[in-house]
């Protein structure tokens, strides 16, 4: 029994900053349930813990500041036999975390979801200063059974013990989550977003966050880990990868920054556009640099739907390309090539041919079967009519499909 008054049921969870309890208010008719969090640290002198307990009492009040309906209520806060306790709302449900293992990964459509019902709550606490630190899967909770997101577990047991010691560069937050600055013992609204992109990458593939970042290139790859059936926009991703940006400068500083650009990658979205900067494949068509063009080509298909540059492309992946893209880009190998080049010249030797790929294949200089190599004298302007752009990009073995697609499209 704490303070004569909660009643501790079990432990929910137990942490380095501390335990979290279930228990009951007794002094209340309704035996009202409720979470208990202990901060547990050691301090070996008494102006250190006196630092710790004024410290908390400010975030108690801060806490005590963000009445909203999706965070728990603070109830109560106390001291006893110099311990520090949080008595907060309980909330009923799952977390993502659980969600995400009896449900299986998230789509764009779920995290789109995701994003515009948290991103007005970090707005709030963050205009009323206050900064999560926490932010991950396991720390935002579905109601049931309103079922809406409720953002828990606010890292005020790791700020008052990191600050209270003065443990320099204490890293606050769970280390696979943090924003670069914040493993520097710098937190900033910008840093609970980027933990909120990582958060949004581990429910769209279900891989720890850790296995999505690629140390070797210094980048996220958490596109290489999505399902086909599961792949995500160019303009959604776009937004995503600008929550993820390990530099603070180049990521969004708001939670309504992210709101806006989320409203545009929709509407880009519902209109079928996708924005694509076609100036380098332009300008390799200008001084008739065929191989680096071919190669710049794959990158913008690639980027179109959403597929890391230099992943192979299958027919099904060549069906979801926007047809203004295809189109795009013929017309600047047409445009840059004198008619010579382009999807469209390709079109109409297939279709002069009646469709036979193998007559297509030999009018044009490709080997018939698999092969995605180009022979290096066919990167000069005499390389045969209809030549470029090449397959490089295409995956499978069945190559004419992928031209029975493109000639479909066009």
């Amino acid at each position: 029994m704490l303070q004569d008054r909660y009643h501790l049921l079990r432990c929910l969870g137990s942490g380095g900053f501390g335990k979290t309890y279930l228990a009951v208010d007794e002094h209340l008719p309704s035996k009202l349930r409720c979470v208990i969090k202990q901060l547990c640290f050691q301090v070996s002198d008494r102006e250190s813990f006196d630092k710790a307990v004024e410290l908390f009492r400010q975030e108690a009040v801060s806490l005590n500041k963000l009445q909203h309906p999706q965070i728990p209520k603070l109830l109560g806060y106390f001291e006893q036999k110099h311990q520090l306790y949080l008595v907060q709302e309980l909330i009923l449900g799952q977390t993502l975390e659980q969600e995400l293992q009896a449900q299986g990964v998230k789509n764009e459509s779920q995290i789109g979801e995701l994003l515009r019902n948290l991103l007005p709550v970090l707005q709030f606490i963050h205009d009323r200063k206050v900064i999560h630190r926490d932010i991950k899967p396991a720390n935002i909770m579905r109601r049931l059974p309103q079922g809406d997101l409720v953002l828990i577990d606010f890292g005020v047991a790791k700020h008052v013990t990191a600050t209270a010691l003065s443990k320099t560069g204490t890293s606050i937050g769970s280390p696979e989550y943090i924003a670069p600055e914040q493993t520097r013992g710098k937190a900033l609204p910008a840093s609970d977003l980027y933990s909120l992109g990582v958060t949004c990458i581990h429910l769209l593939t279900g891989i720890p966050p850790f296995d999505l970042f690629d140390v070797i290139s210094d980048r996220w790859v958490w596109r290489d880990y999505i399902l086909s059936e599961n792949r995500v926009s160019h303009a959604f991703g776009q937004v995503l990868d600008k929550l993820l940006h390990n530099t603070l400068a180049k990521r969004y500083q708001s939670a309504d920054e992210v709101l806006q650009a989320l409203n545009i990658a929709t509407l880009q979205l519902d209109n079928f556009q996708v924005e694509l900067d076609y100036s380098r494949l332009r300008d390799l068509l200008t001084l008739r640099q065929w191989e680096q063009a071919d190669k710049e080509t794959w990158a913008l298909m690639c980027e179109a739907i959403s597929k890391p540059i230099g992943s192979y492309i299958f027919c099904n992946d060549l069906k979801k390309l926007p047809d203004e893209i295809l189109q795009t880009i013929d017309q600047l190998w047409l445009k840059y090539s004198n008619g010579r080049f382009g999807f469209s010249v390709q079109k109409q030797i297939y279709e002069s041919v009646n469709g036979d790929y193998g007559k297509f294949a030999a009018a044009i200089s490709w080997n018939s079967y698999y092969s995605n190599s180009i022979p290096e004298f066919f990167f000069i302007w005499f390389a045969p009519k209809g030549y470029f752009p090449s397959r490089i990009w295409a995956g499978g073995t069945q190559v004419w499909q992928h031209t029975q697609v493109l000639v479909s499209k066009l």
